[in-house]
């Protein structure tokens, strides 16, 4: 559906490799969170049936991928850290603008592109890793991001006409991706 105008080096994996239980941690985090905002999507926007149902759909993978990752750490011996501030995500949080419609595109759209940079990290974690079951898993996890990214322009499209998506999507992804080029490589997926 897009593409983000930024792609991740390949030193931003060794560095995950080379601390994949702090990677792990931070994974797990990211999918509570991600759960989180489905929820709230569906709690704030009560009217809107298909956003509704998409969203209850998205909260229960997300929690799902939640659980995988919390049972690969502790097969790992190590658990959940402290939730940290994503300096990433605050970032695109602060291209969000004011005013009913306008904040549900934006969270829209955010959200698709929030969804296909993890898809885009977690396929490089994915061809990194050695066959394996956390290879399997990684792959599995890259494909879900990939769908979900394009769940939230379709969403989008469902209750803005597609040039605004088109024209929002095209600031939000020049924003991104210096955003996205500015954060330092650390073992998270942000």
């Amino acid at each position: 559906m897009f593409t983000l105008r930024f792609t991740t080096p390949a030193s931003w994996t060794q560095v995950v490799l080379a601390d994949f239980d702090r990677f792990l941690q931070d994974h797990a985090a990211a999918e509570k969170k991600a759960s989180g905002m489905a929820v709230s999507m569906f709690s704030h926007y009560p009217d809107k049936p298909v956003l509704v149902e998409a969203m209850i759909n998205l909260a229960l993978e997300e929690m799902n991928h939640f659980r995988r990752v919390i049972k690969l750490m502790h097969e790992r011996g190590i658990f959940q850290a402290a939730d940290e501030k994503d300096p990433y995500i605050n970032g695109l949080r602060q291209l969000m603008r004011r005013g009913s419609d306008v904040y549900l595109l934006d969270r829209l759209l955010l959200g698709g592109i929030i969804e296909a940079r993890g898809c885009e990290r977690f396929g490089l974690v994915a061809e990194a890793l050695p066959v394996g079951s956390l290879k399997t898993f990684y792959q599995v996890i890259t494909e879900s991001e990939a769908r979900h990214h394009e769940l939230f322009v379709e969403l989008a499209l469902e209750y803005f006409s597609r040039d605004t998506v088109q024209a929002r999507l095209d600031q939000l992804l020049d924003a991104e991706a210096d955003i996205a080029a500015a954060q330092p490589h650390r073992a998270a997926l942000h």
